[in-house]
Order: structure tokens, then C-alpha cells, then sequence
């Protein structure tokens, strides 16, 4: 069992990590479907990994990452959207905490849209 002072570091922690519907000061959104879908196809290593690189990064000023429900695309968990102001959100499916670090440092660092893991590189029928 977790002692009071355990448990409330993990809330700080955890506060700190996933920014809930908050604004976002044009901000680039980065959101991770959690719903119960999500959740099963392996979504919170891709939530935990990407809210630890800005995290670790001191990137909070730049992006926000937000879990969100159901995209509607259960077949493609894990889900991560990307939504940076003025553009097209981007959404990218099939995602592990490898490949989040990858769109993390290609698309969030570098402006490249990693196109082998989006939506439109899938075969839908």
C-alpha cells in the first residue's frame, strides 16, 4: 500500500505530465486517445512516453499533451493527433512508445510529418 506522501507525489506528477482541456495559448495539442479502446491496444505507453519527452525537454510552452476519448478508428490503436495552429491535424495511428519518440523528434522538433505512421499511409477499405 501506497503511504499518503506516495500517493501525492504521483498526483503532482501526473498533474504536471497530461494537461486535461486546458488552453492551450497556441500551443501545438498533442492528443492521445484513452478511451477503452486505446487503453487495450497498448495507449498509455505512448501517453506516458510523449508527456515525459516534453516533460524532460521543457517543452510545455510549445506542446500540450492531452488524452482524449474515442477517435472513432478502434482498428487503428493506438491513435495520437496532432494539432498544430493554422494547420492540418495530423493523425497518426498503430503507435508504440518507439514510434512516439520518433514523431516526437521528427514532427514536434523538426516539422516532419512521419508519413509511414499516419492515417493516410493506411489501407482503408
Amino acid at each position: 500500500m501506497k503511504t499518503l506522501e506516495e500517493l501525492k507525489a504521483i498526483r503532482e506528477k501526473m498533474q504536471n505530465q497530461v494537461t486535461m482541456r486546458e488552453e492551450d495559448h497556441g500551443r501545438t495539442r498533442v492528443l492521445v486517445g484513452m478511451a477503452t479502446c486505446g487503453i487495450a491496444s497498448g495507449a498509455r505507453p505512448v501517453l506516458n512516453k510523449l508527456s515525459d519527452l516534453v516533460q524532460e525537454n521543457h517543452m510545455n510552452d510549445r506542446f500540450s499533451v492531452t488524452q482524449t476519448g474515442c477517435v472513432g478508428l478502434c482498428q487503428y490503436e493506438p491513435i495520437v493527433e496532432i494539432l498544430e495552429p493554422g494547420k492540418d491535424k495530423i493523425t497518426y495511428i498503430n503507435m508504440t512508445a518507439e514510434k512516439a519518440e520518433e514523431v516526437y523528434k521528427e514532427h514536434l522538433l523538426g516539422g516532419h510529418i512521419v508519413q509511414n505512421y499516419t492515417l493516410a499511409s493506411a489501407d482503408i477499405k
